[in-house]
């Protein structure tokens, strides 16, 4: 029970540091900012719109200000530049799915405690039970039986508000990877002109060999 206890402790404080964690990041802002910088980018502000980005710590914003720099960079092919965005992602994605290991194990280890606390419980009842012999009380082993179920359900009590939390955050994040992927898009659909002609399937925004890699940057 006190590995229980400290379980659900450890939880809670990463619970409440993953939400304070994804509000910095800005997950539930609506990207306003980068929503009025894609407007400028594609009206041909570019200035206005790298402006518009800067100091913002939102992933959508340091997504959308990496893409617009690579985009606006003459020296990158636009596969480059698109590659150059990607890896970008890739990097703002596991900064966001950082500490749901803690959660998947808290919600995998919870339930294998309280188990473990059930089986020796058990163990310790029909010990008690055997050393009574004939003058056992089925009061006795009852009691046992009922202190050693508590672990599991004790367990069970951490594991589940682990998962529905997990799965939340996974559903946060993956609306995040959505926008920023749209976001990029947006970006490399206006891009400048570049020096050398880019390929014909890379005119209207992101290849699909590149969407491929943004969908697994997670």
């Amino acid at each position: 029970m006190w590995a229980i206890a400290a379980l659900s402790v450890a939880l809670t404080a990463l619970v409440l540091w993953k939400i304070w964690r994804l509000v910095w990041f800005g997950a539930w802002s609506g990207g306003r900012h980068s929503a009025e910088a894609l407007d400028l980018w594609a009206r041909g502000d570019r200035a206005a719109a790298l402006e518009a980005l800067a100091g913002r710590h939102s992933l959508r914003a340091r997504l959308v200000r990496a893409a617009m720099r690579a985009a606006a960079d003459p020296h990158m092919s636009d596969q480059q530049a698109q590659d150059e965005t990607v890896r970008v992602a890739r990097g703002l994605l596991a900064q966001a799915r950082t500490g749901l290991r803690g959660i998947e194990l808290a919600a995998t280890i919870g339930p294998l405690l309280g188990l473990f606390g059930t089986v020796t419980g058990m163990i310790g009842a029909f010990q008690a039970l055997q050393e009574a012999g004939a003058r056992a009380d089925p009061a006795t082993l009852a009691g046992g039986i009922w202190e050693a179920l508590l672990t599991t359900a004790a367990g069970m009590a951490v594991a589940i508000p682990a998962q529905v939390v997990l799965a939340w955050f996974e559903s946060v994040i993956d609306r995040l990877r959505l926008d920023m992927e749209d976001a990029a898009t947006r970006v490399f659909v206006a891009r400048p002109a570049a020096a050398e002609p880019a390929p014909a399937e890379l005119a209207h925004g992101l290849t699909a060999e590149t969407r491929a890699k943004l969908a697994v940057a997670e």
